[in-house]
């Protein structure tokens, strides 16, 4: 099965960095390094950074490294010559929009390969990294234009597939009264994993997901005013934050700086947080909490594991067993939520806090299914945490691109393509 990596940047501990690689070098878990079932057959790198090793990469195994993603996904012919994409958008020097979103390239990107895909009538499956645009305009085209096509959509995060402690997620068919994630650092990038966090366990809720209501997004003292006003849960963020290995414990506000909160209403009436604890190293881990009846369930979420990367490890084991099926993991319809999710709270910051109505949202309904493989110990062991050389940047031979041919003019009666 041949596999099409069109990605935005291509450096070691870049996303392209730590997923491609595994998908030549086999994915480290902790019942051993996994060989690949798939090959990458082409390389598509939209910028190189002053660190690339994308080219040396493709240098060290044969992959061919082209100018264009028509070209990666014809292989320098003229038809759609792969069985799958790796559709890797994150990372790169790229503007940033009004509302702070980093304005990576993803529609752009799918809108070439659905492209590629339509004209010639055979849909592959296309693995998004994480949330599918920045613009909720864009998400909805992806999604509406995969379904449309028929193409297998999938896009995720990889905490939903890293180690918990303890190894719990929110029992199918339950309800839950309320639920808070403690996330930290970036709030576009990080902010979309706390949410996949979040929407990973609400989904399995009674009567399955029924859409979001509203959005809003408060910060500094809004967020120590919205808990006094007992808009999200001080015991929730205290319960999340005592299950952090090394953690506080519990909430101290004069050790937080820059705190956000995203409120989250949904249609059947649960209410959740996304509790945003700042990048001063007050946390450094994301963590869970709910509450059903009096009972109260948390868990820590752990993604270290050394040179490795292992959590890409079982997030990219997931993407092989997508690409190989067809089917995904869990329903895109996770990621299409929280992708509008984290735009509204976006939209809602810059305006100052104010509430955000998501009708758009509200329709997202589904039911969870989860085939996704995970670890079921609280800490990385086995291959996860083995030796895993890395390439120096400009320390082996580079590949040379393959330039474009095809200038896309179609001229006269005979139609042929320069």
């Amino acid at each position: 099965m041949r596999i099409a990596a069109i990605v935005t940047t291509y450096f070691p501990t870049s996303h392209a960095g730590v997923i491609v690689g595994k998908f030549l070098r086999g994915f480290p878990t902790d019942d051993g390094l996994i060989a690949p079932r798939t090959e990458i057959a082409s390389l598509y790198i939209d910028q190189i950074h002053e660190r690339d090793i994308g080219r040396q990469i493709a240098e060290k195994y044969d992959v061919p490294l082209y100018e264009s993603i028509r070209a990666a996904l014809t292989l320098g012919g003229t038809r759609l010559a792969v069985d799958a994409v790796l559709l890797i958008g994150e990372h790169g020097d790229y503007p940033v929009s009004r509302l702070g979103q980093e304005m990576v390239p993803r529609r752009y990107f799918f809108e070439q390969i659905s492209a590629v895909i339509a004209q010639a009538d055979r849909p592959i499956p296309v693995y998004n990294d994480k949330h599918l645009a920045y613009r909720w305009e864009d998400a909805q085209w992806m999604y509406e234009t995969a379904r449309e096509l028929k193409i297998p959509l999938w896009a995720a995060s990889a905490l939903p597939v890293v180690w918990r402690r303890p190894n719990w997620e929110h029992p199918a068919g339950e309800k839950i009264d309320q639920a808070l994630v403690i996330g930290f650092h970036m709030v576009e990038r990080y902010g979309f994993h706390a949410l996949e966090v979040l929407q990973s366990h609400v989904e399995r809720r009674q009567g399955g997901e029924t859409g979001v209501r509203s959005v809003q997004c408060l910060s500094g003292e809004q967020v120590w005013r919205a808990a006094d006003q007992e808009k999200w849960s001080v015991s929730l963020a205290n319960a999340a934050l005592s299950k952090i290995d090394g953690g506080p414990g519990k909430l101290e506000i004069d050790r937080v700086t820059d705190p956000l909160v995203f409120l989250i209403e949904y249609v059947d009436g649960l209410r959740a947080a996304v509790l945003m604890l700042g990048d001063n190293g007050f946390v450094r881990k994301f963590s869970y909490a709910q509450q059903r009846g009096t009972a109260i369930d948390s868990l820590e979420y752990h993604v270290d594991s050394g040179p490795t990367h292992a959590a890409f490890g079982y997030l990219g084991l997931n993407i092989e067993d997508f690409f190989v099926s067809g089917a995904p993991p869990n329903p895109v319809e996770r990621t299409y939520l929280t992708t509008g999710i984290l735009e509204a709270a976006m939209i809602s910051r810059g305006r100052g806090g104010k509430l955000v109505r998501t009708p758009h949202l509200a329709s997202i309904h589904y039911r969870s299914h989860s085939r996704a493989r995970r670890p079921t110990g609280s800490r990385p062991s086995g291959a996860s945490i083995a030796d895993w050389q890395t390439l120096e940047p400009g320390a082996t031979p580079a590949a040379q691109s393959i330039p474009t041919s095809r200038a896309g003019t179609v001229r006269g009666s005979r139609r042929r393509e320069d």
